[in-house]
């Protein structure tokens, strides 16, 4: 038996939505779209799969206690990339966090669900 990726699932309201976010506006790839899910490769090993929550097996709510982190080599580009596409939600500066040795920044996507854009310094 072996694993071939992990997919993390966001139970949504408006899909539309969260997919034109992350497909225009963060520029992830749609591999595949089977309607009311959505699934997008985070890389070789990880996809995203976003799913109508009035169809899907869990309901969306307003509380999203998770913290989707994406390790990049680059997380101002994709801070420049929010500001450049005038994101409707506010997107602090990332910041350098010498004592865990990451820059980061974290923010909301359109639904709430925390995102993190973090690269590790050492």
């Amino acid at each position: 038996m072996k694993i071939e990726y992990p997919i993390t699932f966001f139970y949504v309201r408006n899909l539309e939505k969260e997919t034109s976010f992350y497909r225009d506006i963060l520029g992830f790839k749609l591999v595949l779209d089977q309607g009311w899910i959505k699934y997008f490769a985070l890389n070789d090993h990880a996809q995203l799969g976003l799913v109508d929550a009035s169809r899907g097996s869990i309901k969306a709510s307003e509380d999203k206690p998770v913290l989707l982190s994406f390790v990049v080599d680059d997380p101002d580009a994709y801070y420049q990339r929010l500001k450049e596409a005038q994101y409707e939600k506010p997107v602090p500066e990332p910041v350098t966090r010498e004592d865990i040795g990451i820059r980061a920044f974290i923010f909301e996507d359109p639904e709430g669900y925390k995102l993190e854009f973090q690269k590790f310094l050492k």
